[in-house]
């Protein structure tokens, strides 16, 4: 029970580092994405995935009755005629790795295989539909709000959004699927 609390714990404290450094990153965010794009891994998740997760919404939108299109050549969404670029940058790869940091707290205890397992494919698949759940609703704040809700959602909100989903993936986590192993003493099973 105690290092369940600690993954809770280092949460709160990667929630309240995220406010310390945000407006730092938000200022400086040009800079450390140009600096990221010197690396090769950029240029396969633009070409190959942004383009993926861009249809993804467009799935979702076009059903509701959204004019959706999407320009592969230089990343542009349009929604009802809003435009917006939509990059690497974008997916959501901070999300990624504050779970994959949760994680090498959260799973320490001596849990079995089989549930780990199900527990991080259902963090993977979740931090993944957090992602496109946080883009969608920033595109849908782009073309029904004025653009002051986007820009404050999108460069402030959209880390608590993850924030609340990694608070509920380990509540849930520990609460439903992780299963100690079974040690077994003389004969005895705890």
């Amino acid at each position: 029970m105690h290092k369940q609390k600690k993954v809770f714990i280092y949460i709160i404290l990667g929630f309240c580092f995220l406010i310390i450094v945000l407006p730092f990153l938000v200022s400086t965010n040009n800079i450390l994405t140009k600096v990221l794009e010197k690396n090769l891994l950029y240029g396969f998740i633009q070409d190959n995935l942004v383009p993926i997760e861009a249809k993804m919404i467009g799935a979702i939108l076009i059903p509701f009755g959204y004019r959706y299109t999407f320009s592969p050549t230089n990343s542009i969404i349009s929604v009802n005629g809003v435009n917006m670029g939509i990059t690497w940058n974008c997916l959501g790869w901070q999300s990624f790795l504050l779970f994959f940091i949760t994680i090498i707290v959260g799973f320490r205890a001596k849990y079995r295989l089989f549930s780990v397992f199900e527990a991080l494919l259902l963090g993977i698949l979740g931090t993944f539909w957090v992602n496109i759940l946080r883009m969608l609703f920033t595109i849908l704040l782009a073309v029904h709000t004025p653009p002051i809700f986007r820009i404050v959602f999108h460069d402030y909100l959209a880390a608590f959004v993850t924030l609340v989903w990694l608070f509920f993936y380990w509540w849930f986590c520990y609460s439903y699927i992780l299963l100690p192993k079974v040690i077994v003493k003389e004969g005895v099973t705890n």
